[in-house]
């Protein structure tokens, strides 16, 4: 099935090239950053078509995954 990945901000460089990925039903987002090489702790927030999401939710055809690093600022 493919889905489409957005990673934000530190975490842009893992974002796939074409935006999109072919996975196996059953993943789950932890299985997508294991994929991407993104460590679970680098993740702060996850959104799967724009709802909040927890790592072990799972994806399904045409999912629009989001993933956004911890934010600082001062």
């Amino acid at each position: 099935m493919k889905i489409e990945v957005k990673c934000f901000a530190t975490l842009a460089p893992h974002t796939p090239a074409e935006g999109t990925m072919d996975v196996p039903p059953q993943t789950s987002v932890n299985d997508i950053m294991r994929q991407l090489g993104i460590a679970r702790d680098d993740v702060k927030i996850i959104f799967i078509n724009g709802a909040h999401v927890e790592p072990e939710a799972l994806l399904n055809e045409g999912d629009r995954l989001g993933l956004f690093p911890a934010v600082g600022g001062g």
